[in-house]
């Protein structure tokens, strides 16, 4: 009779299996979506920070619209170009790029050394990948620089002070937001790296060519990043090309990358994510001590374990992105419904067997059970 009365309680978890597996299959589709990557993206028109725009392209660029060298500003490139046929103008001589922003006979490139002192990093969010941030940027050349336009492909400026603008030494005060994706592959011990670039895309590198100034390029003292410790700090220049926008687009454009590298604290991602699931594992251990004689009790034991452990999964794919691969916590989830279903089938089992031989179900899934648990949680939390 028991038996027969327990059978509904058998229903009643396999139906929670199939709804635990329904929601999962519902939070992976969610999390399955492309990936947010880092993608270099095409450089806006050509536009200075200062307090008023930059004019057209095409026309003299005002004193205050732009750092440039003090006297009268030259003439652009493309001013220079012909086209004779129509089309894309071009240098017919006097330069190795078929670009029409390619300085003709230009003189040796102006070696630019930058530094940058990042003062603050607030409101980092790992969903987007966005970040606000507040830094000191300098440009420094034994001779005079041209005009220099810092452009920043992953950000956008709200705000500019120009603190120093001569012809060899130039200084701004600059806070915007910017954007980083995030890389959540062994989250909740994630390390993120926040980068800020920066180019000049109207000057190319026959004309400027960045350099990393190391000496200052580092964190304030009063550096701050809440709810994260600062791993490492380090910049680089690179030489930057586009896929062509135009016939004959071969100029390439100097790139200066900061990053700041973060960690997440231990102490919070253990009590946030690994201690909830070790509970709720620890928990659905306790009913394989429950005897045969208790089975309405040891089948009630498995299920509000599984839809605790559904509720809390979900609860943390809302704090994350779409990825396109499992993070640390998503495995070791997995290692939590594994565990669950291990119980659970030790539960089903004995409703299978006959009366006589429950008994020797219970001792050997009181023993096997909790052994295979640890083996599947210890594989869930080093793969």
């Amino acid at each position: 009779m028991r038996r027969l009365a327990s059978s509904r309680v058998v229903w009643i978890n396999a139906l929670g299996v199939v709804a635990a597996l329904v929601l999962a299959l519902f939070g992976g589709a969610l999390r399955s979506r492309p990936a947010i990557t880092e993608a270099w993206a095409q450089p806006p028109a050509p536009a200075a920070l200062a307090v008023s725009e930059a004019p057209a392209q095409s026309a003299p660029p005002a004193p205050s619209a732009a750092l440039a060298p003090s006297g009268a500003p030259a003439p652009e490139p493309i001013d220079l170009a012909i086209a004779p046929n129509g089309g894309v103008p071009h240098h017919p001589s006097g330069t190795l790029y078929r670009s029409p922003f390619a300085k003709p006979n230009a003189d040796k490139p102006a070696r630019v050394k930058v530094g940058m002192l990042l003062n603050s990093v607030d409101d980092y969010n790992v969903q987007t990948g966005t970040f606000l941030a507040d830094f000191f940027l300098s440009f420094t050349s034994d001779t005079p620089m041209p005009e220099i336009r810092p452009q920043f492909p992953n950000g956008k400026v709200d705000a500019t002070t120009v603190i120093a603008d001569k012809p060899t030494f130039k200084l701004l005060r600059l806070s915007g937001q910017f954007k980083s994706p995030a890389d959540l592959r062994k989250y909740p011990y994630d390390s993120q790296e926040l980068k800020i670039l920066i180019e000049d895309d109207t000057r190319g590198v026959d004309q400027v060519r960045f350099v990393v100034d190391r000496e200052r390029t580092k964190t304030a003292r009063g550096f701050r990043a809440v709810g994260w410790q600062v791993a490492f700090v380090e910049a680089r220049s690179l030489s930057q090309s586009y896929p062509d926008r135009f016939e004959g687009d071969d100029l390439f454009y100097g790139r200066y990358v900061f990053t700041v590298g973060l960690n997440r604290f231990a102490a919070s991602a253990v009590f946030k994510v690994y201690v909830p699931a070790l509970v709720i594992v620890l928990i659905s251990l306790l009913g394989m001590w429950v005897p045969p004689d208790h089975m309405e009790v040891r089948s009630n034991a498995g299920a509000p374990m599984l839809a605790g452990a559904v509720l809390f999964h979900f609860s943390l794919m809302q704090e994350l992105p779409a990825t396109s691969y499992l993070t640390r916590a998503d495995k070791l989830m997995l290692g939590v419904y594994a565990s669950l279903l291990l119980g659970m089938l030790s539960t089903w089992a004995m409703f299978l067997v006959d009366e006589d031989k429950m008994t020797r179900v219970f001792r050997i899934a009181r023993t096997v059970v909790p052994i295979a648990t640890v083996v599947v949680m210890a594989l869930a939390m080093t793969l």
